[in-house]
């Protein structure tokens, strides 16, 4: 067999492994929400000290709050979207989206106020400081450990892609 042959016959082969090797690093880029609110949860629960019966009250109560949140986020997204579509954005557009992301912190901080006194219902002041300082202390170890593991994935695949480069 020729050269060329030879080497079409292991590119032909080997291309389906690369494409399943991606797509499988692709998939595991996602996260599973799942398994992320399971860690949330066990997170809050210890660092907090919530008994099974508190921890049945508080987290319905949280995501009904985080949900509600969400929709609020997910509206604004969408409205700056229907912007940015647009190529020629006026200065009153500029002004809407300004004031629209205000409205939507406002809103965040009145679903705030109205849930604290729920909360307080269903937790005592210190389990909820704890829950809510535990809650933000999870959110930023998971945003760190995603950028890091991406840096990392964007790093050997940086240094993969430098290893198969001839020069």
């Amino acid at each position: 067999m020729k050269r060329s042959n030879i080497i079409m016959l292991l590119f032909a082969l080997l291309l389906p492994i690369n494409f399943f090797s991606i797509s499988a690093q692709n998939q595991n880029r996602r996260m599973n929400i799942e398994e992320f609110e399971k860690r949330k949860v066990e997170y809050i629960k210890k660092e907090a000290g919530l008994t099974q019966a508190e921890s049945d009250k508080y987290f319905p109560l949280n995501n009904e709050l985080t949900k509600k949140k969400f929709e609020l986020r997910k509206n604004h997204r969408d409205k700056v979207q229907k912007i940015k579509d647009n190529s020629n954005i006026s200065d009153a557009e500029y002004r809407k989206l300004l004031e629209d992301d205000v409205e939507v912190r406002l809103k965040e901080a009145s679903l705030e106020k109205e849930y604290a006194t729920r909360f307080e219902k269903v937790l005592a002041p210190e389990k909820l400081y704890k829950a809510q300082q535990a809650e933000k202390d999870f959110m930023q170890r998971e945003v760190s450990n995603f950028r890091s593991a991406r840096e990392g994935n964007s790093n050997s695949n940086a240094n993969s892609n430098s290893r198969n480069r001839r020069p």
